[in-house]
């Protein structure tokens, strides 16, 4: 099996990471990896698969991101996810929301790193994918390290191919899931030490990362980089990615324009499969960031392509827009 190049990864995220959003992220990169929304284990054995799991062969390479604990499920779903030919199984513990918590997945697994151990076993043996865990380092108030260390160390033993850190901690309680991507403090640092302890295991930095220069950087200390929010609301952040991060010099610098045109067959498409226009248009809000117009474009997007009537017209009023 080709080992999965995790240089720079695109984070799951909940609302956002779906087949079309990620459809769009390809076009900028051929060597990103990108991530579903976190899928409950319970979901995939008792509810659309078709739907939770479908994706499209552009959009390789991708991962799957599971949420659960149980790992007889996550053994089943192992299978399945396997078959649907994703490229790599990802456990979720680091969502501190309180649904997730009720759940008893997330980041509250952190309080139990033996249950990880044999989720993170179960998804290796229900199949021949690698397994990574996206966590936290550590939860509420705890400022330990070595008790940081020893989840990691476990996972590790239990044959994780990498580790996804967001460089902060969970607070369970007090603040909210959005608050949490920002309030707790960033603990770089501890990423930096963990990827110098375990050398031969992947370590890959998350939480707080809003530009290519400071990727850059961290790359000169794990092995690779996680970005979400940054490159959702400004795409065109990637357009130079594969010659800046994957040393393909010939690589071709579009124009947004030029993305726009090339996303414009995948719209007409999925329009005539009676696909609305606004669930995939969402995710080109931020498209032309920082340009002049920029504020038309989004206002007008976000004021009509949730009618019923939106189609390509909608789409080539908002591009008249730009100017």
């Amino acid at each position: 099996m080709t080992r999965l190049n995790r240089t720079f990864c695109i984070a799951p995220m909940m609302d956002r990471s779906d087949r079309h959003s990620r459809f769009f992220l390809r076009l900028f990169s051929k060597n990103i990896l990108l991530y579903t929304e976190m899928i409950t284990a319970a979901a995939i054995i008792h509810g659309d698969r078709d739907y939770l799991l479908g994706f499209s062969e552009e959009e390789h390479p991708i991962a799957v991101q599971l949420g659960g604990s149980d790992p007889e499920q996550l053994y089943q779903v192992a299978k399945i996810c396997a078959d649907y030919g994703y490229d790599e199984i990802n456990l979720n513990c680091g969502c501190p929301s309180d649904r997730v918590q009720l759940g008893s997945f997330g980041a509250c697994l952190m309080a139990d790193p033996g249950l990880v151990r044999e989720c993170v076993q179960a998804l290796r043996a229900g199949s021949s994918l690698p397994v990574t865990v996206k966590h936290r380092t550590g939860i509420d108030q705890q400022d330990d390290y070595q008790l940081f260390r020893e989840f990691v160390e476990i996972q590790v033993e239990a044959g994780a191919s990498a580790l996804i850190v967001h460089a902060r901690n969970a607070w369970l309680k007090g603040i909210s899931a959005k608050q949490n991507r920002d309030i707790p403090p960033l603990k770089y640092e501890w990423v930096y030490r963990l990827k110098q302890e375990f050398i031969d295991t992947e370590i890959i930095i998350n939480g707080g990362i809003k530009t290519l220069d400071s990727a850059i950087e961290h790359l000169r200390r794990v092995d690779g980089v996680m970005l979400g929010r940054a490159p959702y609301q400004n795409p065109y952040l990637l357009h130079d990615i594969d010659r800046l991060i994957f040393g393909e010099p010939n690589s071709m610098v579009k124009s947004r324009a030029t993305l726009l045109q090339e996303i414009y067959p995948y719209i007409e498409r999925h329009l005539a499969m009676d696909l609305p226009l606004g669930k995939m248009v969402r995710h080109l809000f931020g498209l032309f960031h920082g340009e002049p117009n920029a504020r038309q474009w989004r206002r007008y997007l976000s004021e009509n392509i949730f009618r019923k009537s939106a189609g390509m017209q909608t789409m080539y009023e908002a591009e008249r827009l730009l100017g």
